[in-house]
């Protein structure tokens, strides 16, 4: 494990994350970050999934929050965003061969926590497309006693007639070799923080946090992306088909849900938790699509109910 680099913004405390550089089966180059806790009690680790277009430093104050609640945390930058490799000439699009690639970099997550000795038990905490990553590699055997889930993307918030359009349009590109460009309607080639006004913007409705994301993209632009490419939307697509036919895990699990979401589907969340048995669905109607990035009220009422449901679901 090689050091890696880890951006701050002015004013910003230094670093508590460990950064360090893995290395996938395919040969694709990993960013990672370890966050220990200095806490009296160790309660476990949590495998952190960012969402995508995300990267390592956005959970910054996340894991010093679950640090102080006893957790180590670790968490990476997924194939083709953040520093981790980008998997075309063009670094701008957000892209992916294929979902089930995700879980190569889950593979090398999972080996760096045990070659780091990282207290259990463990557990997942997932956010958006890293709540399809999660679920997909729950259902693979990730060694994990308990999942919670944060707007996840077991389905994409699309009317019918819209849905319809994406699978044709993504299917038809990619047929004519057009699957590297960004879909329609996605966002382009450009981080949509940085043309969205805070008005707009369906990530959080706190002033100061969606403040951040603006000046990380401005100032770290070589860890963002902007929409996804034609092939990305199809794969996504496939994956959540295929997650929706999947059986339930028999694992403890909490997800949380905004009443304000406007990017995942929130009917899929609800059908997922009604058949999962023991399921918890935390309702947040005040919560756009990060819980996490929210403001304090919503953030803390989120926090607080993982770190419980961690505890609560503890073997033994």
């Amino acid at each position: 494990m090689t050091p890696a680099p880890f951006n701050t913004l002015p004013g910003d405390a230094p670093p508590s994350a460990r950064t360090f550089w893995l290395q996938a089966e395919d040969g694709v180059k990993l960013r990672a970050a370890h966050w220990a806790s200095g806490a009296a009690e160790i309660a476990g680790t949590v495998l952190l999934f960012p969402g995508r277009t995300e990267y390592i430093e956005k959970y910054r104050l996340v894991a010093d929050d679950l640090n102080a609640a006893g957790f180590h945390v670790i968490a990476m930058d997924w194939r083709g965003q953040g520093m981790s490799d980008r998997l075309l000439p063009d670094r701008r699009p957000g892209h992916v061969g294929r979902f089930a690639d995700y879980q190569l970099d889950v593979i090398e997550l999972v080996v760096a926590a045990q070659e780091l000795d990282l207290p259990r038990p463990w557990h997942l905490l997932a956010h958006s497309m890293g709540g399809a990553i999660g679920l997909a590699a729950v259902l693979d055997g990730l060694p994990v006693e308990t999942a919670v889930f944060s707007a996840p993307m077991w389905g994409l918030k699309l009317s019918p007639m819209v849905l319809r359009l994406a699978r044709g349009l993504s299917a038809g590109a990619g047929a004519i070799g057009r699957g590297d460009i960004p879909a329609i309607g996605s966002g382009g080639y450009d981080p949509f923080v940085l043309k969205m006004s805070f008005a707009e913007n369906m990530l959080t409705s706190d002033g100061p946090r969606w403040g951040r994301m603006v000046a990380e993209a401005a100032t770290w632009p070589e860890n963002c992306i902007g929409g996804v490419t034609n092939h990305w939307l199809r794969a996504a697509l496939a994956e959540c088909d295929r997650l929706a036919e999947a059986v339930s895990p028999p694992l403890p699990m909490l997800v949380a849900l905004g009443g304000q979401e406007k990017i995942v589907s929130p009917q899929a969340i609800r059908h997922r938790v009604a058949a999962w048995p023991g399921a918890r669905l935390l309702e947040l109607p005040d919560s756009r699509h990060e819980p996490m990035m929210e403001r304090d009220v919503i953030r803390q009422a989120f926090l607080e109910a993982a770190v419980a449901h961690f505890r609560d679901s503890q073997p033994a």
